[in-house]
């Protein structure tokens, strides 16, 4: 079995996620190709509700390539046409995702898996409202994509009560979502930010939604894909990649060895087996310097962080205000291919600021040195999201280097 050093294998996974050399800083910004380039790699962008920088499927892209236009995105996940087909679709894939439109039919297990939805709620609502699913349908069917809200009114459903994100969903949206996660409607369109269900032969082109891909082929390209985007992976790294569970990825494993699409590695200090896909890249090095959203595939998988960086990272949007350490919304900024620092960062558009809350060096490393290199990423980033100036806070030892350099 070959053996690989920690920093072999660090470099092989910023390499196979496009973050081993720093992007190229233009006036235009990136591409079309090179957005394009990094979904053909990572294969997913998690979708998360949280605005209070910018949505969470957008900031993998500008890490990778900087500064480039959003509505890139808009048009290929909740636009088609003839000229301009949809190219992304929503789906439960890490989370909810846009994932290409050719992978759905990856996920039909996981629709037969969803059939009375992601959570229990769906079935007992069903059960007090037999009809309630035909009677979604039928408004969807007749008005096109719409909102839980729009067919609220359409069915003239009565809300008593305020309804909150995250909790006491209407029965309509509760409908909408197993649906959803049962492959029987996609998401259309969105409008702000609200999804506006359509029914699935409307959203997915026929002869992809034609295709029928069994499980164990369909799982052995889903952690094809994971072993191509992580590069190097442990098996709990390939199985959360798309939330597969240890039966389906240690199966698939063993096949895809057997294939020679991956290597099995002994890496220094991991501690785990480790599988190298066939085509992975290892650089010499790695430089450049980013910010990374919390939910970026590079370190939404916490475990894979502390084993690959000894950087331990928890998001604390969750944790009430007094008790939280770096802050609401925390970026780790990648330096030479370590992460070296925490930012708590904050879009206001009123004031057309990118407000640095808080900014904290992680270890024993210089202040100044990295506050040089973030403070272009930070520029960029307000560039890139019309924001006119940057606001240092006061919080974490980072923030007065920052001040000076800027």
């Amino acid at each position: 079995m070959r053996e690989m050093s920690a920093a072999m294998a660090r470099r092989t996974a910023l390499a196979a996620q496009g973050l081993a050399s720093p992007h190229p800083v233009t006036d235009r910004g990136a591409s079309t190709r090179a957005v394009q380039k990094v979904i053909d790699r990572n294969r997913l962008l998690q979708i998360d509700s949280v605005s209070v920088l910018v949505r969470a499927h957008y900031a993998p892209l500008f890490s990778r390539v900087g500064k480039y236009d959003r509505t890139l995105v808009d048009r290929a996940a909740w636009t088609d046409t003839k000229r301009s087909p949809r190219t992304l679709v929503e789906y439960w894939a890490h989370e909810a995702a846009l994932i290409p439109v050719e992978d759905w039919p990856l996920m039909r297990w996981r629709t037969e898996l969803y059939e009375h939805g992601r959570w229990g709620g769906a079935k007992s609502v069903l059960e007090r409202n037999p009809t309630l699913a035909d009677d979604i349908l039928a408004v969807i069917t007749d008005s096109g994509p719409s909102s839980a809200g729009e067919i609220e009114r359409a069915l003239d459903v009565e809300r008593p009560g305020r309804k909150g994100p995250w909790w006491d969903r209407s029965d309509v949206k509760v409908v909408c979502e197993q649906l959803f996660a049962a492959g029987v409607v996609s998401v259309g369109t969105r409008a702000g930010f609200v999804r506006h269900y359509d029914l699935t032969e409307r959203v997915i082109p026929a002869d992809i939604l034609a295709r029928n891909v069994d499980e164990a082929d369909a799982v052995r390209q889903l952690v094809t894909n994971s072993a191509v985007a992580l590069g190097i992976a442990t098996e709990p790294d390939l199985r959360d990649y798309y939330r597969l569970s240890q039966r389906q990825t240690k199966a698939a494993i063993v096949d895809l060895v057997e294939a020679g699409t991956l290597e099995p590695v002994e890496v220094d200090g991991w501690g785990a087996p480790a599988y190298l896909h066939v085509d992975a890249r290892i650089p010499r090095s790695a430089n450049g310097a980013t910010l990374l959203c919390p939910f970026d595939p590079m370190i939404f998988f916490r475990p894979r962080v502390e084993r690959i960086f000894d950087f331990h990272y928890r998001i604390e949007i969750y944790t009430p205000q007094h008790k939280r350490i770096h802050g609401y919304y925390v970026f780790p900024f990648l330096m030479d291919g370590e992460l070296v620092a925490r930012v708590d960062l904050k879009g206001d558009r009123a004031r057309s600021e990118l407000q640095v809350l808080g900014a904290f060096v992680d270890g024993d490393r210089d202040a100044a040195v990295i506050a040089d290199r973030l403070l272009p990423v930070l520029r960029e980033m307000a560039d890139w999201l019309e924001l006119g100036t940057i606001v240092i806070g006061e919080r974490g030892d980072l923030v007065a280097a920052l001040a000076a350099s800027a």
